[in-house]
């Protein structure tokens, strides 16, 4: 009897505890956005405005840094998880690759149903609208650029206070992120490395940096170390700061009261262009979502539907889009590490969004499709991370038992490809 009693308690505990997580959370995210409204009205970095305090409760469910392994000098690190922070930039005038006025306005024309789609696939000539929002070239170029510039200010301007608006000797700017621990910091990069993985180019590029303030990097900024209390040799991340950003609404089709996104003529043949490269982009998104069982952007909307049925139409957690209608996947670090512990506590929510789309970025779903052939997610992952990242052995990696679930679920969504594929093989 003190066992069962014991153990409804426990229960209790914790759907209190997750009930207080989401009010926190959602009132934090309020307060950014009105922060954010009030202070930057032209322009503003990548991420939500500083809150009150660090220490919110989303920091209480981390899990202490594991220790880091070398085996066989091969990179084998334990698992660190990511609490929700924001994502800051380095900035660059030429951050955004795909200026094409003439291509703007044939976004705003209807096109023909027959050139939107290829059975469950969104088609050549569309994906040819669209080039990649941060190229390959333009990340290469951007992280030469942020390692061999010295930083000369930290200032608040990124978010919480433990994140600092950087400016670099160029006049450049970037956020740094400085997490309560290490585990935000990997969460944002290991997600980044994946998108980099599927071909998702919506993230902004990102390095990684260790406080040093005897080096040549730091040793401007030194005294403000100090006053901040960051940790001599702590792994900071880097990223580009984008300009005149604007919130992102959820689309119709991908909202609860909808059947989902189809590749249906009556449903996708009287969008603008410009509405359906939007829609394209959020297919991508919510691919790099379920994957990375990242809970803190439509998944928690969806969530909150229990007690705000207009949560839908509001400004969506972490995505903003460019002048030009590129999104900008911001604030990725409650996704793979993190987004896993507590999968339990949202696995529903991400299979009903997934459940949403039907149609899929043929390039995005033919990596996929390879992930799943091959079974090495893990390996591929790993090799990216390290070949592109000097300090990857610092920050560490997934542990087998993560990289398993990433696995695991690359596998379901090949199959809801397929099922997809089914379902629609007439078109």
């Amino acid at each position: 009897m003190r066992a069962v009693s014991a153990n409804l308690l426990a229960l209790l505990f914790l759907c209190t505890c997750a009930c207080v997580f989401y009010v926190w959370s959602r009132l934090e995210s309020r307060l950014e956005r009105y922060k954010r409204g009030l202070q930057l009205p032209r322009s503003f970095h990548v991420g939500p405005s500083p809150d009150i305090s660090a220490k919110t409760f989303r920091a209480l469910l981390a899990v202490p840094v594991a220790q880091r392994l070398h085996l066989g000098g091969r990179l084998d690190v334990r698992n660190v998880t990511g609490v929700r922070d924001q994502i800051g930039s380095l900035g660059s005038r030429d951050y955004h690759m795909n200026v094409d006025n003439k291509g703007s306005v044939q976004r705003e024309v209807p096109a023909k149903f027959g050139s939107l789609v290829e059975g469950i696939f969104w088609s050549e000539w569309l994906e040819a609208q669209l080039p990649a929002s941060f190229s390959e070239e333009h990340a290469r170029a951007w992280r030469e650029r942020a390692r061999g510039h010295r930083i000369v200010r930290l200032e608040p301007g990124c978010g919480r206070i433990s994140n600092q608006l950087a400016t670099f000797s160029d006049g450049a700017k970037a956020c740094v992120r400085y997490g309560i621990n290490a585990d935000q910091v990997q969460g944002e990069t290991l997600t980044y490395y994946l998108a980099n993985l599927l071909g998702i180019t919506n993230l902004p590029p990102l390095i990684l940096a260790q406080l040093n303030v005897d080096s040549e990097q730091w040793a401007s900024v030194r005294r403000r170390i100090g006053g901040l209390q960051w940790s001599e040799r702590a792994v900071v991340s880097l990223t580009e700061w984008v300009a005149n950003l604007t919130g992102v609404v959820t689309p119709a089709p991908l909202r609860q009261e909808s059947k989902g996104l189809r590749p249906l003529q009556g449903e996708l043949g009287n969008k603008t262009t410009a509405e359906l490269l939007e829609l394209m982009q959020w297919t991508d998104l919510i691919i790099l979502d379920y994957l990375s069982a990242n809970f803190d952007r439509l998944v928690s909307n969806l969530f909150s539907l229990q007690w705000d049925s207009r949560v839908m139409e509001r400004e969506t957690n972490n995505l903003l889009r460019t002048p030009r209608g590129d999104l900008v996947f911001i604030d990725n670090e409650a996704g793979l590490v993190h987004g896993y512990r507590v999968l339990d506590m949202w696995e529903k929510y991400h299979s009903t969004v997934l459940g949403s789309v039907s149609v899929f970025r043929k390039r995005t779903a033919q990596r996929v499709i390879e992930l799943h052939r091959r079974r090495d997610t893990r390996t591929r992952l790993l090799e990216l991370y390290r070949d592109s990242e000097p300090l990857s052995p610092e920050l560490g990696f997934l542990s087998y038992e993560h990289a398993d679930v990433l696995q695991n679920r690359i596998d379901r969504l090949y199959k809801h490809i397929l099922h997809c594929k089914e379902k629609y093989h007439q078109l």
